[in-house]
């Protein structure tokens, strides 16, 4: 021991830091010291023990329990000092490690920061461009959006217009139901000469009344078909309640008749039974008798229950067959029905898009026909208007004209007389002024023509004016009336998908009437499976019953079968309960395991007893020989020759009474799995 722990320290000196060599030392001197002295301190009993025993002759230097102690702790110091050295020495590499990491974190920061300030700058750079790029598109954002509004503006006007437009024509096409007659006298008119109320009102008479009268005839196929159905709706009950009478009837004997097949089979179990004991043969013959009897009986019923049954069977199927034809009669009727109601809704519908449509169009025709009063009131009026400004005009002119040739005509009269009086004055002067008139009173006259011309000019472009008014108004009407066709085809569209609609619906609600069938036959099997399942369970009850008395029965005999020692008398047993008779061979298996089983478990309690008592004795004695150890002197070292000589014998250490307890925890577990 001394070498390892010189080497040991001579280790640890070496792996030591120079820096704390001397305080450790110092520590380890003390607790050498300590040690010591509590060494001296327990050891001197130790001491008059071996110098007593050096006296007696024996010469052996022995140990004491204390130099042991006091070895084993130095051992344990120099062994904690070179961990601790050891921990030193980590200690100081994670710091060097740690200053070394927390240099490359702070040269890591400084770069970092650095790439923050470029990429604030650029950051910067890169706003300033994105905020003038953003004005500039802002910019041309909201010259767009003017151009938008003022866009928008247009549109709204022209759709004001056009939207007066349209309720003017929709007015206009209203009230187009036509009598007979008013229809005989507008088929006679050409078409050219129809307006264009007439003319959708002679179209739509054209459409509708033949309808009308194909609608009517539905009416009273319909009415037909409706009291046939009736009928044979009465008929088809009828049969139907006395079909559910005959199945119920069916059922209840068919219910009897499992009854008694599943009594039947109760009493040939009991009777396959047997005698399983020879002291129940009289009791169990006795049964048998009462239940053949019974069976007798029981065939007998069932006999007459068979011919009763093969009666309804066969009545059964003639109304089924009964009810089938009837059910295909119903269903041909049915889809005669369905047919003959698509159709009449068909009609029903498409006669109301007819109606709709002919009032819009009568309503579209007034609007259209007070329109065009008003348009022509207009042009008559500005034609009456510009026609009296022109002969006003015209009048004012020539009054003026008439003044104007009535003066020259008074100044020629004057100047004539003055010339007959002054006798001889020049004709050549008299000639010019007349001419000079004459030419003023032609100048006067074309200014007049020419005032004329621009006045009919005028009127010629009113005219035409109002004939381009016209035409727009009429090319209106025709597109509205190509939105009203388009509306119209919409709807029959629509009209078309609803009845698609209607025919799934009814198909689905046809599938629905199946799954209800189908949903009620698996009902009824379901009811039916379960009587039986509760049947088989009753059966499987009582067998399990029996089964379970004669395990109960096994179990008495293999217990009271392995309490016996002897083999031989064992098997008496068993074969005296009827063993080798009428157990099978799995059953005689099970019995030998069990037996076997019995005999070992019975052996375990038994030595479970025996290891329970010597337990006892064990802590009995362990119990004195501490009270014994705890009074004895083992200063004279009467304790230790007691504890060391080799005939008496120890007290069971810890670990074997361990051992015994988890073996008796184990015990049990042990014998549950065997």
């Amino acid at each position: 021991m001394l070498p390892k722990r010189d080497s040991l320290l001579q280790l640890a000196k070496h792996k030591m830091p120079p820096k704390k060599q001397k305080i450790p030392s110092v520590n380890i001197s003390s607790s050498l010291e300590e040690s010591e002295d509590i060494s001296l301190e327990t050891t001197v009993p130790t001491e008059d023990i071996s110098s007593s025993e050096e006296r007696d002759g024996t010469g052996a230097q022995k140990v004491t329990r204390q130099l042991i102690e006091r070895k084993e702790l130095l051992h344990n110091l120099q062994l904690l000092k070179i961990e601790m050295s050891q921990k030193n020495l980590i200690v100081d590499n994670m710091k060097v490690d740690h200053l070394t990491k927390i240099e490359e974190l702070e040269e890591r920061l400084n770069d970092a920061l650095h790439q923050k300030q470029v990429l604030a700058l650029r950051l910067d750079s890169q706003l300033k461009l994105t905020q003038d790029e953003a004005r500039k598109q802002q910019a041309l954002r909201k010259q767009e959006l003017d151009g938008i509004l003022l866009r928008q503006k247009q549109l709204e006007e022209t759709n004001r217009q056009l939207c007066d437009k349209a309720g003017d024509v929709r007015r206009s096409l209203r009230d187009l139901e036509l009598t007979e007659d008013k229809y005989m006298e507008l088929r006679d008119v050409s078409e050219e000469n129809l307006s264009i109320p007439e003319y959708v009102a002679l179209r739509f008479y054209e459409a509708v009344t033949p309808l009308r009268a194909q609608l009517s005839e539905l009416h009273l196929k319909k009415n037909c078909l409706t009291d046939d159905l009736d009928t044979h709706r009465a008929q088809i009950k009828a049969l139907m309640e006395s079909y559910e009478e005959e199945r119920r009837v069916r059922s209840e004997l068919e219910i009897r008749s499992q009854r008694l097949t599943l009594e039947l089979a109760d009493t040939k179990l009991l009777i396959q039974e047997g005698d399983y004991k020879r002291e129940n043969y009289s009791k169990v013959k006795r049964e048998r008798d009462a239940f053949e009897g019974e069976v007798r009986d029981l065939r007998k019923r069932l006999e007459q229950l068979d011919l009763s049954h093969n009666a309804q069977t066969t009545e059964n199927n003639q109304l089924c067959k009964e009810v089938s034809s009837l059910q295909q009669s119903v269903t041909l009727l049915q889809k005669d029905k369905e047919y003959l109601h698509r159709q009449s809704m068909e009609l029903n519908v498409r006669c109301a898009h007819q109606e709709d449509r002919l009032e819009r169009l009568q309503t579209q025709l007034v609007d259209t026909q007070r329109a065009r009063e008003e348009v022509y009131e207009k042009y008559i009026a500005s034609r009456d208007h510009y026609k009296t400004e022109y002969e006003n005009k015209l009048r004012e002119e020539l009054e003026n004209i008439r003044l104007k040739t009535s003066q020259e005509i008074d100044i020629l009269q004057r100047t004539s007389k003055e010339m007959y009086e002054r006798e001889n004055r020049s004709l050549r002067e008299s000639r010019d002024n007349a001419v000079l008139e004459k030419d003023r009173a032609m100048a006067a006259e074309r200014e007049t023509q020419a005032q004329h011309d621009q006045l009919l000019e005028q009127f010629r472009a009113i005219q035409l004016g109002t004939d381009s008014r016209v035409s727009e108004l009429l090319n209106q009407v025709k597109l509205r009336s190509l939105e009203a066709e388009r509306a119209q085809m919409v709807q029959e569209e629509t009209a078309r998908i609803l009845g698609q609609c209607q025919v799934e619906a009814e198909k689905h609600q046809k599938k629905l009437e199946v799954l209800t069938k189908e949903f009620y036959g698996l009902q009824a099997s379901s009811e039916k499976r379960i009587a039986e399942l509760e049947a088989q369970n009753c059966e499987h009850l009582a067998r399990l019953d029996t089964y379970e008395k004669l395990e109960r029965e096994l179990d008495d005999v293999t217990l009271q079968a392995a309490e016996i020692d002897n083999e031989v008398e064992a098997e008496r047993v068993l074969f005296s309960y009827g063993y080798g008779a009428n157990v099978p061979t799995t059953a005689r298996r099970r019995l030998k395991q069990s037996v076997h089983l019995a005999r070992r478990v019975l052996l375990l309690e038994k030595q479970n007893t025996l290891l329970r008592r010597d337990l006892e004795k064990r802590n009995a004695e362990t119990g004195q020989v501490s009270d014994e150890v705890m009074h004895t002197d083992w200063s004279g070292g009467r304790g230790l020759k007691r504890w060391l000589l080799p005939d008496r014998p120890r007290p069971p250490t810890e670990t074997h009474q361990l051992q015994l307890v988890d073996y008796y925890r184990e015990l049990p577990m042990i014998v549950k799995s065997r």
